[in-house]
């Protein structure tokens, strides 16, 4: 049988260590030996002798839903073999982080990561309910993450000369170190005849980068499976 299908680009190559690598630039292999934790529902594929188990509110540094209302849906995978991991066909990316480094993710772009990685969930300073209800993931610790994004990123430094307004629909994460605060670009009187779509941003103080993704539709619903 002959195919571009079958070209060496597209097939599973042998596994030669744990952890997680780019499959394409649409998925994430995870090697599992031991455990790992994934967004519930973005199993593709796997083999080997592999387990999923939800991941419960306030199981250890996990969760805070019950208290936030909001939150990022994990699974534990265990045991031994290969995991493919994706989301509606985004781009998926590895971020390495070392001892001290600290990055703020929004929940709705967390593809997986390594146990070594502890995360917590809080509300953006100065935007709350009022801003939607943004609550972003804090990760920290030693270890990769996978996070997926609708389209090519854009990664914008920030520094306190120049400060970075992003609409919250689209904002992917920012460097942890950054203040936020809620800014409102439009006038009231606008806002009253309609308004132009574009009323209350995220500011971002300081010195580091912020991700954002060229879409602004709303954050994909988690699955229980």
């Amino acid at each position: 049988m002959h195919s571009d299908l079958f070209a060496s680009e597209n097939m599973v190559q042998p596994a030669t260590a744990p952890g997680m690598v780019l499959q394409n630039a649409k998925a994430v292999k995870y090697v599992v030996n031991g455990e790992c934790y994934a967004r519930q529902g973005s199993m593709i594929a796997f083999r080997g002798n592999l387990q999923f188990e939800k991941q419960g509110q306030g199981v250890g540094n996990f969760l805070k839903r019950a208290v936030t209302g909001e939150g990022l849906a994990l699974m534990a995978v265990r045991g031994q073999g290969e995991a493919w991991f994706a989301h509606e066909a985004a781009n998926c990316f590895i971020i390495d982080f070392a001892q001290g480094d600290t990055l703020t993710v929004n929940g709705r772009n967390v593809l997986c990561f390594d146990p070594g990685l502890r995360y917590e969930i809080k509300v953006v300073k100065g935007a709350g309910m009022v801003g939607g209800g943004l609550f972003n993931s804090v990760f920290s610790g030693q270890g990769r993450l996978a996070v997926f994004c609708e389209g090519q990123p854009i990664v914008i430094p920030v520094s306190p000369q120049a400060p970075v307004l992003v609409d919250t629909d689209a904002v992917v994460g920012w460097s942890a170190q950054l203040q936020t605060s809620l800014h409102r670009s439009q006038s009231v009187g606008s806002m009253i005849r309609g308004g132009s779509g574009e009323a209350v941003q995220l500011r971002l103080d300081g010195d580091g980068f912020v991700i954002v993704r060229p879409s602004e539709t709303t954050a994909p619903k988690t699955t229980s499976g």
